[in-house]
């Protein structure tokens, strides 16, 4: 699948993101040029320290690139300020983190609506809302279970209705089942896919080829840079020849 950037959910142009200075520099981002498109899935792949986390915060708004462009929906991220990216992030933008990030002294349905309570929408419809994307992950008969009361499946279905409740349209997902079984991990992702067979644009980060294979493409990273995509060279061709880890 090639990528038109002019149409992208997100877009990343030569993104460049430097830690550090002098001799205790690392280069996290080096030259990235990637796109995510509505109804699409696309897996982030690559061992360890390739940049796959530094990837997702970037285009998150969670962290600034040093040198490059970062669009979500057509708004280049480098240019607002920080008051405005978070009205970005709460806008437009679902982040679902490995660690849920959940508040301990919230309801399942206090912390979905949280975000558009933020944004300045009534509570009354913040909460509607909240019920409507708990329902959609399957947990809406949860709402009043507070994070230390449920299981970590439960917890990450509550993290994931979070990340899609309002408009946004843009879902970032970093290694969102790698604290679950199998079975609730694949289940999981089978939310996130029909996320965006609704019309959302995904964007998964994983390092197992089984859970790359509910993407629609495939992006490799290595120290920083892509070095494939999928349509190229399968998941398992690349592991099976040490490209990726």
């Amino acid at each position: 699948m090639s990528a038109d950037l002019g149409t992208a959910a997100l877009r990343l142009l030569d993104v460049h993101r430097v830690h550090g200075e002098g001799e205790a520099q690392v280069h996290a981002l080096r030259g990235v040029t990637f796109a995510a498109h509505p109804g699409e899935l696309v897996a982030v792949m690559g061992p360890s320290g390739s940049g796959k986390s530094t990837l997702l915060t970037i285009a998150g708004g969670l962290d600034e690139p040093s040198s490059g462009v970062v669009e979500v929906e057509g708004v280049d991220l480098t240019a607002l300020d920080r008051s405005e990216r978070a009205r970005m992030r709460r806008t437009s933008v679902g982040y679902v983190f490995q660690g849920f990030n959940l508040i301990p002294a919230l309801t399942a349905v206090e912390n979905v609506a949280l975000p558009r309570e933020l944004d300045g929408v009534r509570a009354s419809r913040a909460r509607r809302e909240a019920m409507q994307a708990l329902e959609e992950v399957g947990i809406a008969a949860l709402a009043d279970r507070f994070p230390d009361d449920m299981s970590g499946g439960q917890q990450q279905r509550v993290a994931i209705a979070r990340a899609v409740v309002g408009e946004r349209r843009l879902v970032l997902a970093d290694e969102p089942t790698g604290a679950l079984d199998s079975e609730t991990g694949e289940e999981i992702l089978r939310l996130l896919r029909a996320r965006c067979d609704a019309g959302a644009a995904g964007v998964l980060v994983t390092h197992e080829a089984r859970h790359a294979a509910w993407a629609d493409r495939v992006v490799f990273l290595r120290d920083g840079v892509v070095v494939d995509e999928s349509g190229s060279a399968p998941v398992e061709d690349l592991l099976g020849a040490g490209r990726l880890g």
